[in-house]
């Protein structure tokens, strides 16, 4: 089941990045498995995956815990909170979720302590929405002057959380001026390997996504299925 779900999502990434002219490989796909048991990530590295993404720091150490076994790569996606960044930073290969300079400086130190190098996105918030985290695109370049100074940590890229959309499309314009704004910062002179990575699209719109520029879609739905929610 597993497997033949990553089967149909890669397809249809394959699909979407070639009708943007775009080579398939440069798409890295982020299967969210949180809720989900350990048993179903094992059966998607099985299937060949292996970045995996989540959004609590506790359940993803327990299940990077119960997968030391396999060569997995771990991404968080959630918010952090800065009180979280020492167990943070050596756990995970990329944090997606960078979203306070304090933040940014706490998972350097933590990851400098550690002898780790996660890889790092800032979750640019576009539509200002009360129940979302992230930092205004005005208030970016502050974190890129802070970035050119880690220690340990990398900033690689950008990521955002649009509104729920009811239809794919609907998340297209906060896509493109995700993307308009990462030209923008690099034309400003940001150095282009700060700003390799546009992780944005999940289940319902990752098609338009990569249309737009995605280079790491995070997908959960669509590979494990309809979630129960959780307090």
């Amino acid at each position: 089941m597993i497997a033949d779900r990553l089967a149909g999502v890669r397809a249809r990434i394959a699909a979407a990045a070639r009708s943007a002219g775009r080579d398939p490989s440069s798409v890295c796909l982020v299967a969210i498995s949180k809720t989900f048991p350990i048993d179903l990530v094992r059966e998607a590295y099985a299937a060949g995956h292996r970045d995996f993404g989540e959004n609590r720091v506790q359940e993803a150490l327990d299940k990077i815990d119960a997968s030391r076994d396999l060569p997995l790569r771990w991404h968080l996606v959630g918010h952090l909170q800065s009180n979280k960044a020492r167990r943070a930073a050596p756990a995970f290969a990329t944090i997606q979720s960078i979203d306070s300079l304090d933040l940014l400086r706490k998972i350097d130190v933590a990851a400098a302590e550690a002898g780790a190098s996660p890889e790092l996105l800032i979750q640019v918030d576009l539509a200002g929405e009360a129940t979302k985290f992230g930092v205004p695109p005005s208030d970016v370049p502050a974190l890129f002057d802070a970035a050119s100074r880690l220690r340990a940590a990398r900033l690689v890229g950008v990521m955002t959380l649009p509104p729920y959309p009811e239809t794919p499309e609907d998340s297209r314009p906060w896509f493109r001026q995700l993307r308009e704004l990462r030209d923008g910062w690099i034309a400003a002179g940001v150095p282009a390997a700060m700003l390799r990575e546009l992780s944005m699209g999940m289940s319902g719109d990752f098609e338009v996504a990569i249309q737009e520029g995605a280079t790491i879609v995070r997908v959960g739905t669509a590979i494990f299925g309809r979630r129960t929610p959780t307090p």
